[in-house]
């Protein structure tokens, strides 16, 4: 995006009444509002003059905002425009490439520029803070000697100052020294506070500490095919089994870039992922802030000094969820994406970007290398392979000789289930404790039933606000709707028909855990759910309580599926398979088959064997039985096929138009006015309502929008231009991840 033509409107932020003093500049910013406009303001004389790409406070609507400057245009004042309340940066606080990469944004998301800047944008800079990175303290010896025989702590603290390593107070501190040790000891003149490091100091390279274990065959390969696609835009899939060792090349490709002085980047689909990706990291470039991390459990200050020192170049390797992908670099080398699929890699919400997408358009934009990762890579990811946009190299092999488990589907038509269980999963999941295993029980469902009703007249309990039935928990015992959070007391007698007749039906994580604790009495039961584990905290300590273990059932939903390494793990077993290839979402079938191959991954990854058995109600459904026979490749082809016959995704570009109000008329006829706009050459579906009709007393409707290739979509929905409406909120995501 060029900064001296982003203008996309001449229209000023204009006054009543005319300025007294003289504007001699007009600045043209980027506010973060939702309209597809830049507006103009006048720099007051007294004011410096702003860096294109850098922060201006101004007045809008009321309200003093923080927007970027996008032009400077000396020659077109005029009294009228609003002045400029303040110049934050008179440098630019975007580089220029995420600046050129914004523009891109704002025109494939077709969303308004000032919103995807503040995006770029950590809070506390978006709200004005300076652009200065906090200078860590530090200590280093002064070369004098003193007498520290009657103070050994004072002579250890010495020693290790000297030797290098733990330099800053904070690290001293974990290592148990206090501050009236290290002020003793600086009042001696042996020590002395170091000297802060260099923004502008070129990057050196940085050796990694150790080796890491010896390649497997098929990790040689991979490098092997990896490294010969040489220099620039390489994007590549790595297609990797659960357990093959996709994370040592990650690592060995990092190590080649940061010895050419160069950063990397690794987007990675949830925090809770986090911590043991950096514990390997920091384990192979060493913990002295060459490794930061980018996620929401930060606060403000922690992300905004992290994204500064990564511009600074003083971060090498970002370890980062979605937003990660918008961090600052001095000087990028390689993007990498661990378990591309993921959907959590979708912003749901105002700017519905794909981390994944827009990492493939940062690579391509500085030239540099780009690393898909998965077990069970997205379809469009296969397609892009399929045609050759990206390389295609695959492991097949779990490292360490661990072998794939095995898969055993049960039919559980007409047969009684106990709190969800078949007796010959029980008998399953009782001989692998019996050998002193772990076993996984999978259900990605909480609380302990979807369903509460009554038995004598069939009504159910509904949420009062949503489209849907309230989930029944029991700890504590109530009932709670999970779209809009409204809780309600259990009741005993019918809200219809008066009998005390009420009962629980279907399982969730918390009736399975019941069950199982019923029948493994003494068996240690760890239950990982959103209810359970509600921080990152939590989660360790569960984690840790795993590993610990040895005999134990793990219970959860797709909070245990995803990357965790369990040794112990013989057995997982999923409860129900069938609900995700039947809904009506056509992603649904590609989202259950990744969820039921990376949950079975966790099985047999240590030199024990692995099963994974699977209860299903429709044990000749094709889609299940492809993925059982023929594995994720087998399924994922079988399904790209339907695909292109359906004219879908990847074959076609998609986008859906939301609208939502408390009035459902409103919303109706607000996508009803929408397709007379749109040329003839889009495929319109709709208006209909969303499958949760209502939610949170609004109302909500969509129409999915097709065309045959994208240019021809993103022409037609750029010519929307509806008028705002009162009361009601509408939305446009390209690449929608859910479609119903």
């Amino acid at each position: 995006m060029n900064r001296q033509n982003q203008g996309q409107s001449r229209e000023g932020a204009s006054i009543n009444t005319p300025a007294t003093a003289s504007v001699p500049t007009v600045i043209r910013v980027a506010v973060p509002v939702p309209l597809a406009r830049q507006f103009d303001y006048g720099l007051p004389a007294e004011l410096p003059t702003p860096a294109v790409g850098g922060r201006v406070r101004v007045p809008f609507a009321g309200r003093n905002l923080v927007g970027i400057c996008m032009q400077l245009d000396p020659a077109d004042a005029h009294d009228k425009l609003k002045p400029v309340t303040e110049v934050i940066d008179t440098e630019p606080a975007l580089t220029d490439e995420l600046f050129e990469l914004a523009g891109w944004m704002a025109d494939y998301y077709l969303h308004p520029i000032g919103e995807v800047l503040a995006t770029m944008l950590p809070a506390q800079i978006r709200r004005g803070a300076v652009l200065r990175i906090a200078r860590e303290e530090s200590w280093v010896a002064t070369g004098h000697t003193g007498d520290l025989k009657r103070a050994p702590r004072q002579a250890s603290l010495l020693e290790v100052i000297r030797s290098g390593t733990g330099a800053t107070t904070r690290s001293l501190y974990d290592l148990g020294y206090t501050r009236s040790i290290i002020t003793a000891l600086a009042g001696k003149g042996l020590i002395r506070k170091g000297s802060a490091p260099d923004d502008d100091a070129p990057m050196t390279p940085h050796a990694a500490l150790e080796t890491g274990p010896t390649p497997t065959g098929d990790q040689a390969n991979a490098l092997q095919a990896l490294q010969a696609l040489g220099g620039g835009f390489q994007p590549a899939l790595l297609e990797g089994i659960t357990g093959s060792g996709k994370t040592e090349i990650y690592l060995r490709l990092i190590e080649r870039v940061l010895a050419d002085s160069r950063q990397a980047l690794v987007l990675v689909p949830e925090i809770a992922l986090t911590p043991q990706t950096l514990a390997r990291f920091e384990a192979r470039f060493g913990t002295d802030g060459a490794v930061g991390t980018l996620h929401s459990n930060l606060t403000d200050a922690e992300r905004a000094q992290t994204w500064l020192k990564c511009r600074a170049g003083q971060i090498r390797v970002i370890i980062g969820t979605r937003s990660a992908v918008l961090a600052p670099f001095r000087n990028l080398g390689l993007i990498v994406v661990d378990e591309e699929h993921d959907g959590s890699f979708k912003q749901q919400d105002g700017l519905r970007y794909s981390a994944r997408d827009v990492a493939v358009k940062r690579a391509q934009g500085l030239g540099i290398g780009l690393l898909l990762g998965s077990a069970t890579p997205s379809l469009e990811t296969l397609h892009n392979a399929n045609r050759g946009r990206y390389a295609h190299v695959s492991l097949q092999q779990r490292a360490g000789g661990a072998r794939p488990p095995d898969f055993y589907l049960l039919d559980i038509r007409g047969h009684t289930l106990h709190h969800g269980l078949s007796n010959d999963l029980v008998r399953a999941v009782r001989s692998h404790l019996e050998r002193d295993s772990q076993v996984l029980v999978f259900l990605n469902r909480r609380g302990y039933a979807p369903s509460y009703l009554c038995a004598a007249c069939g009504w159910q309990s509904q949420c009062a606000s949503c489209d849907t039935r309230m989930t029944l928990h029991q700890r504590p015992k109530v009932l709670v709707c999970h779209h809009c959070g409204r809780r309600e007391p259990v009741i005993d007698a019918c809200g219809n028909c008066g009998a005390a007749a009420m009962m629980a039906v279907g399982v969730g994580t918390q009736r399975t855990e019941e069950g199982l604790a019923e029948l493994f009495p003494g068996v240690p039961l760890i239950r990982v759910d959103s209810d359970t584990t509600r921080t990152q905290r939590q989660l360790e300590s569960q984690l840790a309580d795993i590993h610990q273990s040895e005999r134990a059932i793990l219970l959860g939903t797709q909070m245990l599926a995803k990357g965790h390494h369990f040794p112990r793990v013989t057995l997982v077993a999923v409860i129900n398979a069938d609900g995700g290839f039947l809904s009506a979402d056509f992603r649904a079938p590609e989202r259950t088959a990744q969820l039921i191959t990376q949950v079975a991954g966790r099985a047999g990854r240590a030199q024990a064997p692995g099963e994974v058995w699977i209860q299903t109600y429709q044990p000749d459904n094709q889609l299940l039985r492809s993925l059982i026979e023929q594995g994720y490749p087998g399924f994922a082809q079988q399904e790209l096929a339907v695909r292109e016959s359906a004219g879908l995704p990847p074959y076609r570009p998609m986008a859906l138009i939301r609208s939502e109000s408390a009035d459902a008329t409103s919303a109706l006829q607000f996508l009803q006015s929408l397709p007379p706009a749109l040329p003839g050459d889009l495929e319109v579906l709709g208006p209909a309502p969303a499958p949760i009709a209502r939610v949170a007393d609004r109302h909500r409707y969509q129409l999915m929008v097709l065309a045959d290739n994208r240019s021809v979509l993103h022409a037609g929905l750029a010519r929307l231009r509806p008028p705002a409406r009162a009361n009601l909120r509408w939305s446009l995501d390209i690449d929608p991840y859910d479609t119903f």
